[in-house]
């Protein structure tokens, strides 16, 4: 697993989730953890993950390693509500608390790398039943109240909110990747490699999650964008901003330029909805945010 900064070696230990097989739990899912030893050996460099995997809806869980590292011999299983994995499907993550206090958490693979970074801290703050209500609250975009927030310390209130704005990011991305159907709205590509980009970032106070802030792009396209180097006008026509193309230029930075403007000067790829179109007015918000000079 790589972040911004470095790299994270992870060891993963998966089985694939099957039918718990009781008439009297039909939700009941379940990993049997068949050809290893009690107790599995943990990555002494990074963390070490539990996981079932779904096969016909593309779904993982999560399972708390500290339960269920020692075992007895035999075929010990681990269970998760089918529900939990429906709801996730929406929502990216869902939590499905059992009887005694275990965390079990769905993950839609677009939040796996999400729930790598933060698995046992979702595990084991989400023992509390409060926390998990929240938790659950968090990551299907209900409202939770300031007084609730007050009530938590400081580091719930972390991960709460990392959870909440998961939820958001997750829900933002598929509505802006849908409304131009998974297509680079500058390259027009689609390869599974395009991104959902903020029009107005996301750091700026105003903005919002709206597919009409949102436009899709391929990662170097975003990136350029973001970092002011390219900029949306009016006409939805993606130019380049010559006052960084200069810097560059200035720096010997310049390479691939001609390249890169090959898909420049000409009106983006837009989604069929109009509705859908990026906002003019946050266009040019973004613009005068990003000092662009035309």
């Amino acid at each position: 697993m790589e972040t911004e900064t470095c790299g994270i070696e992870v060891w993963i230990y998966v089985w694939t989730l099957t039918h718990g097989g009781r008439p009297s739990l039909p939700d009941e899912y379940r990993i049997q953890m068949t050809t290893v030893s009690s107790p599995l050996p943990l990555n002494p460099r990074g963390p070490t993950l539990l996981l079932g995997y779904e096969p016909n809806l593309k779904m993982f869980t999560g399972f708390d390693l500290t339960r269920h590292r020692t075992f007895t011999a035999g075929s010990p299983s681990v269970q998760i509500s089918i529900k939990s994995i429906y709801r996730a499907l929406e929502d990216g993550l869902a939590f499905d608390r059992k009887s005694n206090q275990e965390i079990a958490v769905a993950i839609r693979p677009d939040q796996m790398l999400n729930y790598m970074a933060n698995a046992e801290d979702l595990h084991r703050l989400g023992k509390n039943a409060a926390m998990y209500s929240l938790l659950s609250r968090a990551s299907a975009l209900e409202r939770i109240t300031t007084e609730e927030i007050k009530k938590l310390t400081p580091k719930r209130r972390r991960i709460l909110a990392t959870v909440n704005r998961w939820a958001r990011s997750a829900c933002f991305r598929q509505q802006v990747l849908s409304a131009y159907g998974n297509r680079c709205s500058v390259t027009r590509m689609q390869l599974r490699l395009v991104d959902a980009a903020h029009i107005m970032p996301v750091e700026v106070e105003g903005t919002a999650d709206e597919v009409r802030n949102g436009i899709a792009l391929s990662p170097t396209y975003h990136r350029a964008f973001d970092g002011g180097l390219i900029y949306l006008d009016d006409q939805y026509v993606m130019r380049i901003n010559s006052e960084r193309e200069l810097q560059l230029v200035t720096l010997d930075l310049s390479g691939g330029v001609d390249d890169f403007r090959h898909y420049l000067d000409k009106r983006i790829h837009l989604p069929p909805d109009r509705r859908q179109w990026p906002d003019i007015n946050m266009i040019r918000k973004a613009n005068k945010y990003r000092r662009i000079c035309r």
